[in-house]
């Protein structure tokens, strides 16, 4: 029978965050494969917890999956964390779990902190359902398209991104979510957290020298809580003139985005366009 991979649960800021069970596995392992072994090394020291660990990363998971899959089948027990939280969420530890499982070897998984989950309930925003997300692509197509996408979802949302692309991020996603409310969560647990509520045009004013690393949580689209749009029909004919231009999706796609946003039926939308394109606006 081969060995036992355990995924890990650490602390995303604050060191008392962690289970007595993860101390006790993270102790007992064989190995402990981390995302920067220089910040685990911090929480091994602080608990007197011996164990060797080995970098497993996005740069090197191609490398590194094989010589830890013949340590599991080789009978012997690996612990996998992340830089802070829950592994498998916006690291490689998701393909070492799949490879894993693939094989027959066992997976256990130690539960503990989660930023997500820990931003999402400090923002008092419905969460059913909720979709979690990791970091916006970092520019092009790409990036747009993510950004839309996540504005899309009528329900809760939460996103990571990084001190130095946050005010861009919120930036461009002012004219995607409107009304829309947003908690945007740093420094989680330790002892500068701090959260800021809003909407996105709000939050980047009281952003003045981003630091840490955040957690964005975006609460649920205005036609969910009622709230609706004041824009104007201008706005709303300019806006889907732009999604037009910066969008590959079809003109329903664009008319149901626009309609989410604002919290106004699509018809009503589409009555808009139709009456402003008619009038040769």
């Amino acid at each position: 029978m081969s060995g036992t991979l355990f995924v890990v649960a650490t602390p995303i800021g604050n060191l008392e965050d962690i289970t007595l069970r993860a101390l006790r596995v993270l102790r007992e392992v064989d190995l402990i494969a981390a995302e920067d072994t220089r910040r685990t090394a911090k929480l091994l020291t602080h608990y007197a917890i011996p164990t060797p660990s080995i970098s497993f990363h996005e740069h090197n998971t191609r490398s590194r999956l094989s010589q830890l899959l013949a340590r599991l089948e080789g009978h012997g027990t690996v612990a996998l964390v992340t830089d802070a939280g829950m592994p498998g969420v916006s690291d490689p530890g998701v393909e070492l779990v799949r490879a894993a499982l693939a094989r027959g070897i066992m997976v256990d998984v130690i539960p503990g902190p989660s930023a997500p989950l820990t931003a999402a309930v400090a923002s008092g925003f419905p969460l059913e359902p909720f979709t979690v997300f990791g970091f916006p692509p970092v520019k092009g197509r790409a990036r747009t398209l993510w950004l839309e996408q996540v504005a899309s979802i009528p329900h809760s949302v939460s996103f990571f991104e990084a001190p130095h692309r946050i005010r861009k991020t919120l930036g461009e996603m002012t004219a995607l979510l409107g009304v829309r409310p947003i908690m945007a969560g740093r420094e989680l647990t330790k002892a500068h957290q701090e959260f800021i509520r809003g909407t996105a045009e709000s939050i980047l004013g009281q952003m003045s020298d981003p630091r840490g690393e955040y957690t964005v949580i975006l609460g649920p689209a205005p036609a969910e809580t009622g709230i609706v749009s004041v824009a104007s029909d201008q706005d709303i004919y300019a806006e889907f003139g732009h999604k037009t231009e910066n969008s590959g999706a079809t003109r329903r796609d664009r008319v149901s985005a626009i309609a989410r946003k604002h919290g106004r039926p699509a018809k009503e939308i589409y009555a808009i366009i139709e009456k402003l394109k008619s009038s040769g606006v």
